[in-house]
């Protein structure tokens, strides 16, 4: 890791210190509007509407407006989150004249105009136990420094289904946006999870941020965060463990992988698709820390070998002509 990665790392990676009721008691007149996108999820939406409500707006007035964005869900879920308390609106009903696109991006896109608060929290609608302090721990990098946009969250989380947890990213952050940031956007090799859904920004700067429609727009928001406010503009949050109620096939993980190096690649001018650096930063948990492995990248070809001029050589002592 380069030696201003691992500065901002150390000074813009935060361990949730704050409570629901500290930073209510701070954030004076600055609103919070907290936001789900949702695509049938009734078996995890309601849990965490009610979570939410009872923990963040009734009992201690954090949040000031909670919103489920459906995508067109088949399922009971619209009736499950507004049961909850959520307010919740169709994504295809948000300003209908520029019509509708599927993919969470679009949710989270037309959620800004369905919503008014000054700073913005996106969680997933399929989590497993969220807590209270998913909420705090999103927003208190934004009220503890105003130097601070956009924040995104990483956590442990259940290797196959067992009781034993990893942190860094799911399989497609670890082959291919890990990869790709290192190659690429090696100022970004210190986020531990690129791809995380749970993050969190002031509105001022994600009105200014382009929205991918589909899985490429986690990427997307980070990378364009990056050049709009600089990497010290971002900070990371940890929120301890995360579950997710289902994982994808190989064949859809396959395609969410596409999305996502397309999204990113053509935030690249051409001429820098040249590689600008050879290492590959990962990371584990170490005594509750965030330890960092770099593993150099090789790199290094061989020419052809008619290329070579011992070839010729060799050829020629053996009597064999080189065409």
């Amino acid at each position: 890791m380069r030696a201003d990665v691992r500065s901002w790392f150390h000074r813009r990676t935060y361990r949730p210190r704050w409570s629901p009721a500290a930073l209510a008691a701070c954030k004076e007149d600055l609103t919070i509007s907290v936001v789900l996108p949702a695509l049938n999820e009734r078996d995890t939406v309601g849990a965490i509407v009610t979570t939410l409500r009872n923990a963040v707006v009734d009992e201690v007035p954090l949040v000031d407006e909670l919103v489920v964005v459906d995508t067109g869900s088949t399922d009971d879920t619209v009736a499950v989150a507004a049961g909850a308390g959520a307010r919740v609106v169709s994504a295809s009903e948000i300003l209908p004249e520029l019509g509708h696109r599927p993919g969470k991006g679009e949710a989270l896109w037309k959620s800004q105009f369905v919503t008014s608060g000054d700073i913005v929290v996106f969680l997933d609608s399929d989590l497993v136990g969220v807590g209270p302090h998913y909420v705090a721990g999103l927003v208190g990098p934004l009220l503890d420094d105003p130097a601070v946009s956009f924040v995104k969250a990483f956590f442990d989380r259940p290797v196959n289904g067992e009781g034993s947890t990893q942190v860094g990213g799911g399989r497609v952050t670890e082959l291919v946006a890990r990869p790709l940031l290192n190659l690429y956007w090696p100022e970004l090799s210190g986020v531990i999870q690129p791809l995380s859904g749970q993050c969190a920004g002031r509105r001022s700067t994600l009105e200014r941020l382009p929205f991918a429609s589909g899985y490429g727009v986690e990427i997307a928001m980070l990378l364009d965060a990056l050049h709009l406010v600089g990497l010290d503009g971002i900070a990371q949050v940890d929120l301890g463990r995360l579950e997710q109620s289902s994982h994808q096939s190989v064949g859809d993980l396959g395609f969410m992988a596409a999305t996502i190096m397309h999204t990113a690649l053509r935030r690249l001018p051409v001429h820098e698709l040249v590689p600008s650096a050879a290492d590959l930063t990962q990371f584990s948990r170490l005594d509750g820390r965030q330890e960092e492995l770099v593993r150099p990248v090789p790199t290094t070809e061989r020419p052809p070998a008619r290329s070579v001029v011992a070839h010729h050589r060799r050829m020629a002592s053996a009597g064999t002509e080189v065409s």
